[in-house]
């Protein structure tokens, strides 16, 4: 099929594209997820230890792998849930699961995120879930990033929406000032998250906070970056997964595209 896809999805020669054929026109935007995390749902095999990612569109793969396994399709999966929510669903639906401390080395990690850039360098947390998201999933051989169109972004923060950090609640206004700082050039305003209502911080499932970076410009060195952030006192962990993804499943008007990081 001619390259109708996104020109975001195909920067370089590291990878391979696969385009089906194109879904209805009228589908929403909860459908093209659904059908991101069916395509990602084919990579599963029977008897292994599966990550199980967080959010709207990794809710549809939970539930694709809990059908195929009530249908005998699938036997003898693990699950190692990224969140207490992916934990009350993958139970409620009868997924055997464990962690990490049983399963040290996952075979496959399926979640969604909330940006991609050309590189397949991610944005993840905007649910508050990022550091059991990175931990599982930097343990997976594989991790298969399920995703709309509209997630991919030209540069990590290109969506002007956060960049997540979770912080510990020790003096994070400090540490939130310090985030901003780091940033300036790019145009950064850090903001702690708040609960509906804004009176309280958001806490993890950890127990700690989230300041969410809003960048006017592009960070620049993403390695440099994460770096920089790890070095602040009073941060746990970042939402920028970089270089862990290794395929991508878009779901799109044009149709499903998966695109491998290693070819």
């Amino acid at each position: 099929m001619a390259s109708t896809f996104d020109p975001l999805l195909n920067p370089s020669n590291d990878s391979s594209t696969v385009i089906n054929s194109p879904p209805p026109s009228n589908l929403t935007q909860d459908d093209l997820k659904r059908i991101a995390a069916y395509k990602a749902v084919e990579f599963v095999e029977s008897g292994m230890v599966i990550g199980l990612g967080t959010g709207s569109t990794a809710k549809h793969a939970v539930d694709r792998i809990s059908e195929l396994l009530r249908e005998g399709k699938l036997r003898d999966i693990i699950g190692i849930p990224t969140s207490t929510t992916t934990h009350e669903q993958a139970v409620s639906l009868g997924i055997p699961l464990s962690d990490l401390d049983s399963h040290p080395i996952v075979d496959l990690s399926i979640d969604g995120a909330d940006e991609v850039d050309p590189s397949l360098n991610l944005v993840k947390g905007r649910g508050g879930s990022l550091l059991r998201e990175k931990m599982i999933e930097g343990a997976s051989k594989k991790f298969v990033v399920i995703v709309d169109e509209s997630k991919l972004v030209k540069y990590i923060g290109g969506s002007r929406l956060a960049v997540p950090v979770e912080v510990v609640p020790f003096c994070c206004d400090f540490t939130r000032g310090k985030l901003e700082e780091l940033f300036r050039e790019a145009g950064c305003t850090a903001k702690l998250r708040m609960k509906s209502g804004g009176e309280t911080a958001a806490v993890t499932d950890n127990g700690n906070y989230v300041v969410d970076l809003y960048l006017e410009r592009d960070m620049g060195d993403l390695e440099a970056a994460s770096e920089a952030i790890l070095r602040l006192p009073g941060v746990v962990e970042h939402g920028m997964f970089l270089g862990i993804a290794t395929t991508l499943i878009v779901a799109g008007k044009s149709g499903v595209t998966v695109r491998d990081r290693f070819g």
